[in-house]
């Protein structure tokens, strides 16, 4: 996870396509600029910050079950539960589940999990559109760096 960069996911660890899941891992760092002022002698990783976690989860998630042929951008986070704070070092299970898909938008229901206990969750919606001009191959660059390209495989 590099929190200044927004690269929150470190690995996907699978994408099952008949269950239209994913899971994958992120590692919070020890250090990161976000904490200097989140907080102060108390440093926790913002929950908009594992809102995006999630997020990026699902995105990865749809972009492996489209083929990478179409590109999600996230437009709305409903029913978001936060139940505990996330400190440096915490090791996170992200799993994203695909609820609905069609007329050029996807739902997932994602969760954030460390020792098997629950962290937050939400239902994510996104709008799938063509990519971007340049877009397609940074996505694909992302997805082979956390394993994604091996697991849609």
């Amino acid at each position: 996870m590099r929190l200044e960069y927004f690269e929150m996911i470190d690995r996907v660890t699978s994408l099952d396509r008949n269950t239209k899941r994913i899971e994958v891992s992120s590692t919070v760092p020890m250090e990161s600029t976000v904490f200097e002022g989140h907080f102060p002698g108390h440093p926790l990783v913002p929950g908009v910050l594992l809102t995006e976690t999630m997020a990026q989860a699902s995105g990865y998630l749809v972009l492996g079950l489209m083929g990478f042929t179409h590109m999600p951008f996230l437009m709305g986070v409903d029913k978001a539960r936060f139940r505990t704070f996330v400190g440096p070092g915490t090791v996170l299970t992200v799993t994203a589940q695909l609820e609905h898909e069609g007329s050029g938008y996807a739902v997932t229901k994602a969760r954030i999990t460390a020792e098997g206990k629950p962290i937050c969750d939400a239902e994510l919606r996104f709008r799938i559109m063509p990519f971007p001009e340049g877009m397609d191959g940074l996505m694909r660059a992302q997805a082979k760096r956390i394993g994604l390209l091996e697991e849609a495989v």
